[in-house]
Order: C-alpha cells, then sequence, then structure tokens
C-alpha cells in the first residue's frame, strides 16, 4: 500500500465532522466507525465495493473497474438506483486483465486504450477509474493514466484509488467520496445560481425515493443543484460548491463532503431523513430555515410550514383507514445503516412495535439514535445468526420481517411475512407518499390470509377428532382403529 493511500485512510478515519468521533480518544478515532475486517474476509464488502456503490449512481458517467474479470465481469445495473436520463451507469466496464498481462506489465497500456475506447463508444460526461487488488499490488499508476487520458482525449477521467484490500464496504464510500472532492467538486460553474439552490448528499434514489420528495422541493422553488449520488449527473458534482445549503440523507460516510464543502466553500450542512412524517417535516423545516438565514425569502418559512401542515393532513387522512390493520403489530428489522433508525422512527409513528433492530454497519451516532427513540439499548441486535432470527420468528416474538433479500428465506421457513426494505427494494418508502405505502405494504403482508393457512395443520397431520364427519374424509386420515375410539 502506498503511503499516500495510508495517509488518506488515516485522514477518513479521523472525521471532525463527527461529534461522536471528536470525542474518542485518539486511539479509538483511528478505528475508524466500522470494525475493521481480517485479511481475506468478505463480510461487510471490501472497499472497491464500498467506492462503487457510493459513486456508480451517478447515472452519466461511465465506470471502469481496472481489475481481471472476476472483479466486476459481466456487471450490469446496481442496487436500485433510478435515473431520469442516462443509463449509462447501468453498465459495468472492466480492463479484464489476464495472467500474462499482469507477467508482462501491460496493465497501464491496457487501461488507456479502455479508456479510450469507452469515450469513443459511449461519449460520457466522465471516466471513473477504480483500481481494484490484484492492479495495486502490482503497482500500476492509475492517477498517471488518467491524467494522460484526459489531456489526450478531452474528457474528465477520474481516479478513484481504493483496492479492495485497504478496508471494509464503510471506508470505500468515504474514499470514493473523498475523490470527488479532490477531482471533481468545483470544476465547473452553473449558468445561474439562486438563493434556494441545495445540495442533497446521500439519497440514491432507490426505486425512485428521492422522486417522492423533489416535488415537495419544487412547490417551495428549492433547486437541488448539487447531488451525490441518487439520479446525480457528473455536472451536479462538479457545481456542488455554488449551492447554499447541503442536506446530508443519514450518511456518516458522506459527512467528509459536506464538512469539506463547509471549511472550503463556506456551505453549511445538516444531517436529516426522508423516513416517516415527523422526520420529513423536520428536514424540510431545517432546510428552509438554513436557506432564509443565507438570504433567501423570509416568506419561505410560512410556505413551508403551511406546504407541511397540508402534506401531514392528507398523509393522516389516508393513514386512517390503514392504521388499525397494522396498529400493535411487532416487527423485526434486520438492516444496516441508517435505516436501523430512521426506519424505527417511521414505525413507530404507526403505532407499530419494533421488537428489535440490527447494528450491522451502524456507527455509534446510529446506536444512540436507536436508543434515544425506542428508550432502551435492549432491542439493538449486531449480526443475528440465522438461527436466533428463526427462532424469534417462530416463538410469535414479531409478526413480521423487514430486511434485505438475504434474510427472506429466514421468514418463509418460519413462516412469517417479509418485506423487502434493503437497497435491493422495488416499492419507494420516502416522504409523506412513501410512509403510506410503507403502511400499505405492512397490511399487505401481515394481513394476507394465506398464513393462517400456512400455519394451521396439513389434513394428514390432524387428528381423526379434529377432521369432519364426512366419511370420505375419515377415510382419508391415517391411522389405526384406536385413533378414533375416543372420537
Amino acid at each position: 500500500m502506498s503511503e499516500a493511500l495510508k495517509q488518506k485512510i488515516q485522514t477518513a478515519f479521523v472525521e471532525p465532522g463527527c461529534a461522536t468521533n471528536v470525542a474518542k480518544s485518539e486511539s479509538e478515532r483511528k478505528k475508524g466507525c466500522a470494525k475493521q475486517l481480517t485479511p481475506g474476509a468478505a463480510a461487510g464488502g471490501c472497499a472497491f465495493d464500498g467506492a462503487m456503490i457510493a459513486l456508480q449512481p451517478i447515472t452519466d458517467v461511465a465506470h471502469l473497474v481496472h481489475s481481471p474479470l472476476a472483479c466486476w465481469g459481466n456487471g450490469w445495473d446496481n442496487r436500485g438506483s433510478a435515473s431520469s436520463g442516462s443509463e449509462l451507469y447501468r453498465k459495468g466496464f472492466t480492463t479484464d486483465l489476464s495472467e500474462l498481462d499482469i507477467v508482462m506489465g501491460n496493465g497501464e497500456k491496457k487501461l488507456y486504450r479502455a479508456i479510450r475506447e469507452v469515450i469513443a463508444q459511449e461519449s460520457p460526461a466522465a471516466v471513473f477509474v477504480y483500481s481494484t487488488c490484484v492492479t495495486a499490488l502490482i503497482g500500476d499508476d492509475i492517477g498517471a493514466v488518467c491524467k494522460a487520458a484526459a489531456e489526450r482525449f478531452g474528457r474528465p477521467v477520474i481516479p478513484v484509488n481504493v483496492p479492495g484490500y485497504v478496508g471494509s464496504k464503510n471506508l470505500g464510500n468515504k474514499l470514493g467520496v473523498d475523490a470527488l472532492v479532490e477531482h471533481v467538486v468545483g470544476t465547473m460553474e452553473p449558468a445561474t445560481v439562486t438563493p434556494l439552490d441545495v445540495n442533497i448528499i446521500g439519497d440514491f434514489n432507490l426505486s425512485g425515493e428521492l422522486w417522492q420528495v423533489k416535488p415537495l422541493l419544487d412547490r417551495l422553488g428549492i433547486r437541488i443543484l448539487g447531488s451525490i449520488s441518487g439520479d446525480a449527473r457528473y455536472a451536479q458534482v462538479a457545481m456542488m460548491h455554488r449551492a447554499r445549503v447541503t442536506m446530508l440523507v443519514c450518511s456518516h460516510a458522506f459527512m467528509a463532503i459536506a464538512r469539506k464543502l463547509e471549511e472550503r466553500h463556506g456551505i453549511p450542512w445538516f444531517e436529516g431523513s426522508f423516513y416517516g412524517i415527523s422526520d420529513t417535516s423536520a428536514a424540510l423545516r431545517t432546510m428552509c430555515r438554513m436557506l432564509v438565514e443565507r438570504g433567501a425569502p423570509a416568506d419561505l418559512l410560512d410556505r413551508c410550514d403551511a406546504l407541511i401542515a397540508e402534506e401531514e393532513a392528507r398523509t393522516r387522512a389516508e393513514l386512517a383507514p390503514l392504521r388499525p390493520k397494522v396498529e400493535g403489530r411487532r416487527v423485526l428489522l434486520y438492516t444496516g445503516g441508517h435505516k436501523t433508525w430512521s426506519v424505527v422512527s417511521a414505525l413507530q409513528e404507526l403505532g407499530v412495535e419494533v421488537v428489535g433492530t440490527s447494528m450491522r454497519k451502524a456507527t455509534d451516532g446510529d446506536r444512540e439514535r436507536v436508543t434515544d427513540i425506542m428508550g432502551t439499548d435492549a432491542h439493538m441486535y449486531e449480526n443475528m445468526a440465522p438461527k436466533e432470527m428463526y427462532k424469534m420468528l417462530r416463538e410469535a416474538r414479531a409478526d413480521v420481517l423487514m430486511s434485505g433479500g438475504r434474510s427472506q428465506f429466514v421468514a418463509l421457513k418460519a413462516r412469517v411475512p417479509w418485506i423487502d426494505v434493503n437497497q435491493e427494494k422495488h416499492e419507494p418508502y420516502a416522504g409523506y407518499v412513501g410512509m403510506v405505502e410503507l403502511v400499505r405494504a405492512i397490511d399487505r403482508a401481515v394481513n394476507n390470509p394465506m398464513w393462517a393457512d400456512l400455519r394451521s395443520p396439513a389434513p394428514w397431520e390432524m387428528s381423526a377428532c379434529d377432521a369432519t364427519d364426512e366419511p370420505f374424509v375419515l377415510s382419508a386420515v391415517p391411522g389405526s382403529k384406536a385413533d378414533f375410539e375416543d372420537c
């Protein structure tokens, strides 16, 4: 590992924008927010994976992975980030290094040719080049190649030096965003600027969730000038330095870019969530208040309050007939990151009881928020083994499991419904509209009559006494004569 990369990693761990991190001792601060993986461990993803997750949703960029085929071969699509324009981000590009390329030292030449080909064929707004374990170990200088290619082809070519072995997915998120700060932000100027321009960082527009919030901003006249990274364009990243306020959507991994925008360009930031009625309203009020403090028209606050009152009334009216169907239901939430607390807050507004929430990939700040929202830390779980999850579901301590796709089979085996709330989900749950959709999803799951049929004994498992008196049914029930003597 190069000294420059080592220094960048240490800088990423010492995040002065995070109050929890600043309060730690120097030795604890160097460990970062997440427990570091042991060499060769795959749990939690690698740094390269984290960088791809953070940057790939930038839609009009060609994402070129400098690696053997195994790292990104046949790559297509991503984890569900939706685009209103270019579909280029869905394509996977790789240099496909062979053993011969590695032995003969052809890696840098092959990378240069790959950049030339992808620019010629796709005409992207920019090319992001990702290093991987193999190319970092053999010493390919992707920075030099990217610089030469950018000068030769007149197109931005951004090096993302995040080989997988340097750490976890969380660290990869941070280092990937750092590449944007160093090479992209501030390189373009917007045609016009307004006092209502904002940056939104950390919303991935999963299943179009950002589009459930954007109409609210449009009604207030607020423009999303800069965005990372759902439905974002390269130009939006390059022009972020001209926004008035930055909203960080529940992502500590992206805190560095919000802090650096404030330090370098004087743009204040706040952290908020668009999950749940209360959190959405709070985020809108905070955004409007900060915009007014930076020169936006004073009537923005009144218009914001009027909008919130209208939307909350409409949402609660839509929820009124649905709430009795889900109120009192018990939910086991097994997800990660900010959803460990933001979804909990949304569920509690519905009168749904959260019997447990996982702390996978959660920071100390996330843990504190869960404790504040739930009033105790007794319902926080680390990596729950499938056996433990199955036991909890079978003992009816939860009526429904809300998690990612990998846990759905545990729920099915336990004969309880499952709702996808992770990155692969197909239904958006953000904003006021999303709250209604979330309740409908819970209602469809827990009140489906098939679960009662599934949990009841099969006809051949019933005793003769439980069976009907119809002769043809009795004759179909296996058993000896003794089985009928007590009937």
